[in-house]
Protein backbone atom coordinates (compact mmCIF):
# COMPACT_ATOMS: atom_id res chain seq x y z
CA UNK A 1 0.00 0.00 0.00
CA UNK A 2 3.04 2.33 0.31
CA UNK A 3 2.99 2.53 -3.48
CA UNK A 4 -0.46 4.17 -3.49
CA UNK A 5 0.34 6.27 -0.44
CA UNK A 6 3.25 7.94 -2.22
CA UNK A 7 1.41 8.38 -5.49
CA UNK A 8 -1.33 10.19 -3.58
CA UNK A 9 1.19 12.41 -1.78
CA UNK A 10 2.74 14.16 -4.82
CA UNK A 11 -0.62 14.47 -6.54
CA UNK A 12 -1.96 16.24 -3.46
CA UNK A 13 1.02 18.15 -2.08
CA UNK A 14 2.86 18.94 -5.32
CA UNK A 15 -0.14 19.54 -7.60
CA UNK A 16 1.27 17.30 -10.32
CA UNK A 17 -0.77 16.06 -13.26
CA UNK A 18 -1.00 12.29 -13.87
CA UNK A 19 1.40 12.38 -16.84
CA UNK A 20 3.92 14.51 -14.93
CA UNK A 21 3.81 12.07 -12.02
CA UNK A 22 4.36 9.07 -14.30
CA UNK A 23 7.34 10.76 -15.98
CA UNK A 24 9.19 11.69 -12.76
CA UNK A 25 12.74 10.42 -12.51
CA UNK A 26 14.84 10.11 -9.37
CA UNK A 27 17.10 12.87 -10.68
CA UNK A 28 14.08 15.24 -10.67
CA UNK A 29 13.74 15.02 -6.89
CA UNK A 30 15.96 17.02 -4.54
CA UNK A 31 15.34 15.66 -1.04
CA UNK A 32 17.54 18.30 0.64
CA UNK A 33 15.60 21.21 -0.88
CA UNK A 34 12.33 19.19 -0.87
CA UNK A 35 11.62 20.07 -4.49
CA UNK A 36 10.53 18.23 -7.60
CA UNK A 37 11.54 19.42 -11.07
CA UNK A 38 8.78 18.83 -13.62
CA UNK A 39 10.41 18.52 -17.05
CA UNK A 40 8.36 15.95 -18.96
CA UNK A 41 5.07 14.14 -19.12
CA UNK A 42 3.97 10.65 -20.10
CA UNK A 43 1.04 10.56 -22.53
CA UNK A 44 -1.05 7.66 -23.77
CA UNK A 45 -1.49 8.13 -27.52
CA UNK A 46 -4.64 7.25 -29.47
CA UNK A 47 -3.04 4.02 -30.68
CA UNK A 48 -2.40 2.97 -27.06
CA UNK A 49 1.34 3.60 -27.14
CA UNK A 50 2.95 5.57 -24.30
CA UNK A 51 5.26 8.47 -25.13
CA UNK A 52 7.35 10.91 -23.13
CA UNK A 53 7.05 14.53 -24.14
CA UNK A 54 6.99 18.02 -22.70
CA UNK A 55 4.49 19.01 -20.00
CA UNK A 56 1.06 20.25 -21.05
CA UNK A 57 2.27 23.87 -21.42
CA UNK A 58 5.44 25.94 -21.09
CA UNK A 59 4.30 26.85 -17.57
CA UNK A 60 4.19 23.11 -16.85
CA UNK A 61 8.00 23.07 -16.73
CA UNK A 62 8.49 24.06 -13.13
CA UNK A 63 10.04 23.27 -9.78
CA UNK A 64 7.56 22.51 -7.02
CA UNK A 65 8.31 22.40 -3.30
CA UNK A 66 6.83 19.74 -1.04
CA UNK A 67 6.29 19.81 2.71
CA UNK A 68 8.48 18.08 5.28
CA UNK A 69 5.34 16.13 6.21
CA UNK A 70 5.69 13.85 3.16
CA UNK A 71 9.52 13.75 2.95
CA UNK A 72 9.79 10.41 4.85
CA UNK A 73 7.24 8.81 2.52
CA UNK A 74 9.08 10.12 -0.56
CA UNK A 75 12.41 8.87 0.80
CA UNK A 76 10.96 5.40 1.55
CA UNK A 77 9.39 5.12 -1.88
CA UNK A 78 12.61 6.12 -3.65
CA UNK A 79 14.56 3.44 -1.80
CA UNK A 80 11.95 0.66 -2.14
CA UNK A 81 10.02 1.17 -5.38
CA UNK A 82 11.79 3.56 -7.77
CA UNK A 83 14.04 2.12 -10.46
CA UNK A 84 17.58 1.89 -9.06
CA UNK A 85 19.47 4.03 -11.60
CA UNK A 86 19.88 7.78 -10.87
CA UNK A 87 17.69 8.65 -13.85
CA UNK A 88 15.24 5.81 -13.09
CA UNK A 89 11.51 6.34 -13.08
CA UNK A 90 9.99 7.00 -9.66
CA UNK A 91 6.68 5.28 -10.49
CA UNK A 92 6.26 2.12 -12.52
CA UNK A 93 3.84 -0.77 -12.66
CA UNK A 94 4.45 -3.92 -10.57
CA UNK A 95 6.64 -5.46 -13.31
CA UNK A 96 8.60 -2.24 -13.88
CA UNK A 97 6.60 -1.11 -16.93
CA UNK A 98 5.37 2.43 -17.53
CA UNK A 99 2.14 3.26 -15.69
CA UNK A 100 -1.13 3.29 -17.60
CA UNK A 101 -3.94 5.34 -16.11
CA UNK A 102 -6.65 2.72 -16.67
CA UNK A 103 -4.60 -0.14 -15.21
CA UNK A 104 -3.59 1.94 -12.21
CA UNK A 105 -7.18 2.99 -11.54
CA UNK A 106 -8.57 -0.53 -11.84
CA UNK A 107 -5.77 -2.51 -10.17
CA UNK A 108 -4.49 -0.10 -7.54
CA UNK A 109 -6.47 3.09 -6.97
CA UNK A 110 -10.04 1.77 -6.67
CA UNK A 111 -9.04 -1.23 -4.51
CA UNK A 112 -7.11 1.13 -2.19
CA UNK A 113 -10.17 3.38 -1.85
CA UNK A 114 -12.38 0.38 -1.06
CA UNK A 115 -9.89 -0.95 1.49
CA UNK A 116 -9.82 2.47 3.18
CA UNK A 117 -13.64 2.62 3.17
CA UNK A 118 -13.68 5.68 0.92
CA UNK A 119 -16.08 6.39 -1.93
CA UNK A 120 -14.89 6.13 -5.53
CA UNK A 121 -12.99 9.24 -6.57
CA UNK A 122 -10.82 10.28 -9.48
CA UNK A 123 -7.08 10.31 -8.84
CA UNK A 124 -7.00 13.83 -10.31
CA UNK A 125 -9.23 14.99 -7.43
CA UNK A 126 -6.08 14.88 -5.28
CA UNK A 127 -4.56 17.63 -7.45
CA UNK A 128 -7.67 19.74 -6.80
CA UNK A 129 -7.33 19.06 -3.06
CA UNK A 130 -3.70 20.19 -3.09
CA UNK A 131 -4.57 23.35 -5.01
CA UNK A 132 -7.34 24.12 -2.51
CA UNK A 133 -4.98 23.55 0.44
CA UNK A 134 -2.38 25.86 -1.10
CA UNK A 135 -4.99 28.56 -1.81
CA UNK A 136 -6.43 28.22 1.69
CA UNK A 137 -2.93 28.69 3.11
CA UNK A 138 -2.90 32.11 1.48
CA UNK A 139 -1.01 31.57 -1.79
CA UNK A 140 -1.41 34.48 -4.16
CA UNK A 141 -2.43 34.13 -7.81
CA UNK A 142 1.13 33.98 -9.16
CA UNK A 143 2.23 31.36 -6.59
CA UNK A 144 -0.78 29.18 -7.31
CA UNK A 145 -0.34 29.42 -11.09
CA UNK A 146 3.35 28.48 -10.79
CA UNK A 147 2.61 25.52 -8.52
CA UNK A 148 -0.15 24.24 -10.82
CA UNK A 149 1.88 24.74 -14.00
CA UNK A 150 -0.74 27.04 -15.53
CA UNK A 151 -0.07 30.04 -17.75
CA UNK A 152 -3.63 31.40 -17.55
CA UNK A 153 -5.26 32.78 -14.42
CA UNK A 154 -8.61 31.02 -15.01
CA UNK A 155 -8.03 27.80 -13.04
CA UNK A 156 -6.03 29.47 -10.26
CA UNK A 157 -8.83 31.98 -9.71
CA UNK A 158 -11.28 29.11 -9.08
CA UNK A 159 -9.14 27.96 -6.13
CA UNK A 160 -8.67 31.49 -4.84
CA UNK A 161 -12.46 32.00 -4.93
CA UNK A 162 -12.95 28.81 -2.91
CA UNK A 163 -10.56 30.22 -0.31
CA UNK A 164 -13.05 33.01 0.33
CA UNK A 165 -15.56 30.40 1.50
CA UNK A 166 -13.34 29.37 4.44
CA UNK A 167 -13.53 31.09 7.79
CA UNK A 168 -10.83 33.69 8.51
CA UNK A 169 -7.82 32.15 10.23
CA UNK A 170 -8.67 28.64 9.03
CA UNK A 171 -5.35 27.65 7.47
CA UNK A 172 -4.41 23.98 7.78
CA UNK A 173 -0.81 23.28 8.79
CA UNK A 174 -0.37 21.02 5.77
CA UNK A 175 -1.41 23.83 3.44
CA UNK A 176 0.99 26.26 5.11
CA UNK A 177 3.79 23.73 4.60
CA UNK A 178 2.92 23.42 0.91
CA UNK A 179 2.95 27.20 0.51
CA UNK A 180 6.30 27.54 2.29
CA UNK A 181 7.69 24.87 -0.04
CA UNK A 182 6.61 27.07 -2.96
CA UNK A 183 8.38 30.09 -1.48
CA UNK A 184 11.54 28.02 -0.84
CA UNK A 185 11.43 26.92 -4.49
CA UNK A 186 11.20 30.57 -5.60
CA UNK A 187 14.23 31.45 -3.46
CA UNK A 188 16.20 28.51 -4.89
CA UNK A 189 15.29 29.48 -8.46
CA UNK A 190 16.35 33.09 -7.79
CA UNK A 191 19.81 31.99 -6.65
CA UNK A 192 20.39 29.50 -9.50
Amino acid sequence: MAYVRLEAAPETFMSLRWGELCALRKSDIDMDARTVRVQRSLTELQNGALAFGPPKSDAGRRTVGFPELIAPVVREHLSRFARPEDDGLVFTGPAGALLRRGNFRRRTWLPALRKAGLPAAHFHDLRHTGNNLTATAGANLRELMARMGHSSTRAALIYLKSRELHQPGEKPQVARSARHGSRRRSAIAATS
